[in-house]
């Protein structure tokens, strides 16, 4: 399988219209455009019978003790773990595409509410649903696609992983409310094949 997208270029830098968060002069940080970017494949194997897609973030950081603290930066060495940026499964077999803000375009605080998404997908919880839990103005349940916006102190330029897995399954064995884990351990066993496009993103000003 190959996946390819004209939104960036394959292992650079992924513009501001598709995060979530973007650097500010004054604030340090301000929400985006938070568009899902352009997706292709090709080469689907035979027998497959439904698609999924999963992002994540490799690097965001399992310890927050310096997470956007105005004194400091989150050091290299901080443990790092996935951060899910968009869950969605029961893609048809036959589709090859997603365009530029088919599945999301804008920030909505609370998250998008709604699971089904466009032909007959399922969207899972992204990893802001836990992020924003203790935000009075933010919390909510995130279906969806929602783009990046690491630590504005991280000292690491984030790496983002989209992935498309070929299934052998018509539909993911997950409940109505899943996240990129429950999908992960749904598909083992049923992946015909998979490809990835990687992007990078910071929103820190040292790195930019």
């Amino acid at each position: 399988m190959r996946l390819t997208t004209n939104s960036f270029p394959a292992g650079g830098v992924i513009p501001t219209r598709y995060a979530f968060a973007r650097h500010d002069p004054e604030t340090r940080v301000r929400l985006s455009d938070n568009v899902n970017p352009q997706l292709r494949w090709s080469d689907v194997p035979e027998g497959t019978k439904s698609l999924a897609l999963i992002c994540h973030d490799l690097d965001a950081p399992g310890v927050r003790d310096d997470v956007n603290q105005p004194d400091r930066e989150v050091p290299a060495d901080t443990p790092r773990l996935d951060f899910f940026h968009w869950v969605l499964v029961d893609l048809p077999a036959d589709k090859t595409s997603i365009e530029e803000g088919e599945f999301a375009d804008g920030v909505v605080a609370g998250g998008r509410q709604v699971a089904e998404g466009p032909y007959g997908t399922r969207q899972g919880l992204n990893d802001y649903t836990g992020w924003f839990a203790g935000d009075p103005s933010m919390a909510g349940n995130y279906y969806g696609y929602d783009g990046p916006a690491p630590p504005w102190n991280d000292s690491i330029v984030h790496r983002y992983r989209f992935t498309v897995y070929a299934l052998d399954v018509d539909r993911v064995s997950v409940g109505d409310v899943f996240s990129g884990h429950d999908v992960r351990d749904a598909i083992e066993g049923h992946v015909l094949g998979e490809a990835a496009v990687e992007g990078t993103y910071t929103q820190n000003l040292r790195l930019l």
